[in-house]
């Protein structure tokens, strides 16, 4: 009786997908551009600094006084300015700041998502 040797080759049994892997040019394109402060309307030609600065103080501090006058003082404004009057500079700019991150957080999670599912529409 002959042996037969089977030529063959079988994958293992549980074998990864044959997908292509996706790279991040894949996925961003091929638009690779470098990311400018001077061509912002926000940021002016030759004051990109300064006004960077402007904005990393007075936006978490306004939001910050946003949080007391609606959330603490409840839109009393004779209990805001005495709630304002008795807390530091830092500790309302601390706050804003903690309330600007979770509002970037959220859209940075909320723009991922929407990206996901634009790139792959059967996944849905």
């Amino acid at each position: 009786m002959e042996k037969r040797h089977d030529t063959t080759v079988r994958k293992p049994h549980l074998s990864p997908p044959d997908k292509k892997q996706k790279s991040a040019d894949d996925f961003y394109g091929t638009r690779k551009q470098a990311v400018s402060l001077e061509h912002s309307s926000l940021f002016p030609e030759r004051y990109e600094k300064i006004f960077l600065a402007i904005y990393f103080i007075s936006l978490p501090y306004i939001l910050g006084l946003i949080f007391f006058f609606f959330y603490v003082a409840e839109g009393k404004l004779d209990v805001f300015i005495a709630v304002n009057q008795d807390s530091p500079f830092l500790m309302v700019w601390a706050i804003g700041y903690e309330i600007l991150a979770i509002i970037l957080l959220v859209w940075i999670f909320k723009n991922s998502i929407s990206i996901s599912r634009r790139r792959d529409p059967q996944k849905k």
